[in-house]
């Protein structure tokens, strides 16, 4: 099992910035992928961005040259630093990892607030 503690998130004007912080724990191999995702009202949930253990990245085209996803492999972190912000990103924000070649964990969520 792997646990995931979500940090960051909250209320922020637009044009501002916010950074989400996700600490794994457990049965953490190797080869492995930690990202974030969202999940607005009435929308289905999304992939904003991914790296992988490798540090291979990828981006929705919504948040490309805006978010930017960095880990620290030492502490099993994950960072989501979110600038520009707008009120469509507006959602609850989930920490995801991947665990290769089996195991799929999610955090509980944090609420991001861009207000126009």
């Amino acid at each position: 099992q792997v646990q995931l503690v979500e940090s960051g998130g909250g209320l922020v004007q637009a044009g501002g910035s916010l950074r989400l912080s996700c600490a794994a724990s457990g049965s953490i191999f190797v080869s492995n992928a930690m990202g974030w995702y969202r999940q607005a009202p009435g929308k289905q949930r999304e992939l904003v961005a991914q790296i992988t253990s490798g540090t291979s990245t990828k981006y929705a085209d919504s948040v490309k040259g805006r978010f930017t996803i960095s880990r620290d492999n030492a502490k099993n972190t994950v960072y989501l630093q979110m600038n520009s912000l707008k009120p469509e990103d507006t959602a609850v924000y989930y920490c995801n990892f991947k665990r290769f070649p089996q195991g799929n964990y999610w955090g509980q969520g944090t609420q991001v607030t861009v207000s126009s």
